[in-house]
């Protein structure tokens, strides 16, 4: 029998819509002072059919919110070093606000290498060490964006964060440590646990925010959850569907177990996924910005 829903279905597609609807209002703006649009380059190299629908989700996401769209797509043979001249070239590029180079790049590319060789002031992914050490220590830094939108749905769901106890499972660069930072400057108290943290559901059950991030389908189980708690399911496991030979989208929670008890919750699609398209716009426009001089967009 399935769990009754109690919880509210965080609507993560209505959010990342309204946002970017915010975005390009503010592209006007920008046009005027600067004399040209905000400017969004992707790299993808190779042929990888998840990260083909993702380029082309951003490509048309970026083209409608009134900006620039750079695409470079190489061949799955490009050299690391050939990919390392194109990432000179754009960050020379003073049309080029953000760089992303979509991952996962082919073996023979060392992907730390690509991510370092982005300009900071252009590294829209939030990915590189400067950002992330800005980040750590409060200063002004671009912030990967799905822990920037999951902060976002939360503050809308939550309203003021501080003194809330927020448990994030995983410890990744791009999601993990960087919600954790992020937490942390809105004075919640943040523990950051993950899938070989001692009694997980007792460290879970804690919790007033819960944050999964670890990347295993439906680890997180209904009884895990404090009652009332606000979950964020960051998690997109493809698993067997209910018909032969058909999968499904499920997220790292057994979502309709966490749905009864939970306060709020994201649902897996529609939930975070469409916040990282969003606050990639997001980062671009205040790269762009700050690149030219120009107050941080407010509201964003």
């Amino acid at each position: 029998m399935t769990a009754r829903i109690s919880a509210k279905i965080i609507d993560g597609k209505a959010f990342a819509a309204d946002l970017r609807a915010r975005l390009a209002a503010r592209v006007p703006s920008f046009v005027e002072q600067a004399g040209r649009a905000p400017g969004l380059a992707v790299v993808l190299v190779g042929e990888d059919p998840a990260s083909q629908v993702y380029v082309r989700s951003k490509h048309k996401a970026t083209l409608e919110a009134g900006m620039q769209s750079f695409e470079h797509r190489l061949p799955a043979e490009t050299s690391q070093q050939d990919l390392l001249d194109l990432v000179a070239a754009l960050n020379a590029d003073d049309n080029v606000d953000g760089i992303l180079v979509q991952l996962p790049l082919p073996d023979h590319i060392d992907d730390k290498a690509v991510l370092a060789a982005i300009d900071p002031a252009k590294d829209v992914d939030g990915f590189h060490v400067v950002n992330a050490g800005r980040l750590a220590v409060g200063e002004e830094a671009l912030v990967p964006c799905t822990p920037l939108g999951s902060l976002m749905l939360l503050q809308d769901v939550l309203g003021d964060l501080s003194g809330l106890h927020a448990v994030v499972i995983g410890r990744s660069n791009i999601v993990g440590k960087p919600m954790a930072q992020l937490l942390l400057q809105q004075s919640c108290t943040v523990t950051i646990a993950h899938s070989r943290t001692k009694d997980l559901p007792a460290i879970v059950r804690l919790a007033d925010i819960v944050v999964a991030a670890v990347g295993r389908a439906e680890m997180v189980r209904g009884d895990w959850i404090k009652p009332g708690a606000t979950v964020i399911d960051v998690g997109i496991n493809r698993v067997p569907g209910a018909e032969p030979g058909k999968t499904k989208l499920v997220g790292d929670c057994a979502y309709d177990e966490c749905a009864a008890v939970a306060g709020a919750i994201t649902p897996v699609p529609g939930g975070v996924g469409p916040m990282t398209i969003a606050c990639l716009l997001r980062n671009t426009l205040v790269a762009a910005h700050r690149r030219t001089g120009l107050s941080d967009p407010e509201g964003l």
